[in-house]
């Protein structure tokens, strides 16, 4: 029997992004509203997908605030609380960041969200990227140091979790024990970056261990993806990126001692999706219709790190018409993939100005019809190169309900996507055990 992919959608408002919020169904005066992502969810359980993730950021331009919600969200485990309590089967994945986060308090919030969720939780671990202005009091670490930072963090709440085991309580009304406190440990932690004495605060563990995600491509970010990750949010625009990723995150498990296919690629999936091409291409433009040339110019400069004012509008580019990066860099991973594309496409300026990778992300992205998505994906999988995705529905609500109502079930008949609920533990589908 063939084992089904992993389906998780995102519950960040994607489909607001860009000028698409001005479209008078985008529903953006419920950006905030708890209530339509729990709705979503509730779609997404329907459809039997596998889990709903949310990213996170923890910083503001408010300059941004001018021509959309940029950044602007509510915060992920407190949202994803919500949704638990409204869900049976579906799993939540909430992102925290060990830089800007202590581990104590992402412990604390795990085996909460544990709990209220009945083992349906996973933790979307980040370093970081921006956002070290609002957390003054702590150093932000080089990318290197974060991911070893971020080891000795992850050490520390999986040492929490352990520190108040659910077996510990008695509950003994006749003798009057309540809990065994042997079997509750201090963790007395002293480490480079974290001094935590423990134990923690409530019983965990009842449900199994908590999955780890990770979105981190750099060399850094696949190093401990391979060794600590069960799923990769991978950055991955094309089928030969995601086969390269995939194949390195095995051949990089196993020299970490681990089964290769502990690991699993979990592309992010960017939907514009519409009845026909030409009506998905114009979703498109239309969510990007805010950004004049100037803009993608200047997008263009800060993805790469350069100054691009120079480049020849007259002939295709290569590699070799960008310099090394003179400034800082958001994320480095975007910036070797889109010098990639640029490397096997050699666009000219104008096609390099509308690529995916410019004016909206890295993610794969599909800009056409469910039958669009439905083959891409079908033709990934038989390239051995995903394990699932997470879809990011963008342009409008629309291309959600095109991707529950009609990819779904389409690859749900095709055996690449389970169709019912055998078991509410994420960890368990994380590690693919196959529905009966």
């Amino acid at each position: 029997m063939t084992t089904p992919m992993i389906a998780g959608l995102s519950l960040a408002s994607t489909w607001l992004s860009g000028s698409a919020w001005r479209r008078a169904d985008s529903q953006a005066e419920r950006h905030h509203d708890v209530d339509l992502y729990v709705g979503l969810a509730q779609r997404a359980e329907r459809a039997c997908l596998d889990f709903v993730f949310r990213p996170d950021t923890v910083f503001l331009d408010p300059l941004s605030q001018a021509q959309g919600p940029g950044t602007s969200a509510l915060d992920p485990t407190l949202l994803l609380t919500c949704v638990a309590r409204a869900t049976q089967h579906i799993g939540v994945v909430t992102t925290m960041s060990t830089s800007f986060q202590d581990p104590f308090h992402i412990a604390r919030s795990l085996a909460s969200l544990q709990t209220i969720s009945a083992g349906r939780v996973a933790w979307n671990l980040v370093t970081g990227l921006e956002g070290q202005g609002n957390f003054g009091h702590r150093p932000f670490l080089e990318a290197s140091e974060r991911y070893r930072q971020a080891e000795e963090s992850l050490q520390v709440v999986q040492a929490l979790l352990r520190s108040y085991p659910a077996d510990a309580l008695r509950l003994d009304r006749d003798s009057g024990l309540y809990a065994d406190t042997q079997a509750i440990r201090p963790i007395d932690h002293q480490g480079k970056y974290f001094q935590v004495q423990g134990p923690l605060t409530l019983p965990a563990g009842r449900f199994g261990r908590v999955p780890i995600f990770q979105a981190g491509a750099s060399a850094d970010g696949q190093s401990f993806a391979a060794r600590f990750a069960d799923a990769v949010f991978a950055a991955a625009p094309t089928l030969a990126v995601a086969s390269e990723l995939r194949t390195g995150l095995r051949q990089l498990a196993a020299q970490a001692g681990r089964s290769p296919q502990d690991v699993r690629v979990l592309p992010g999936l960017s939907l514009y999706l519409a009845s026909t091409r030409a009506e998905a291409q114009d979703l498109f433009e239309q969510a990007h219709t805010h950004l004049d040339r100037p803009q993608r110019l200047a997008k263009l400069a800060s993805i790469l790190g350069i100054a691009v004012d120079g480049l020849p509008n007259d002939r295709r580019l290569g590699p070799e018409d960008f310099a090394a990066p003179t400034q800082p860099v958001r994320s480095r991973t975007h910036a070797e993939l889109l010098l990639r594309r640029i490397a096997s496409d050699r666009p000219t300026l104008e096609t390099l100005l509308a690529l995916p990778e410019v004016v909206s992300s890295a993610h794969w992205q599909v800009i056409g019809t469910p039958a669009d998505v439905i083959e891409q994906v079908l033709a990934w999988r038989a390239a051995d190169a995903i394990d699932g995705f997470i879809a990011l529905p963008g342009g409008s609500l629309g291309s959600l309900a095109l991707f529950l109502d009609q990819v779904v079930p389409t690859l749900q008949a095709a055996g690449a996507l389970k169709t019912a609920y055998h078991d509410v533990g994420l960890g368990r589908v994380i590690n693919q055990s196959p529905c009966n």
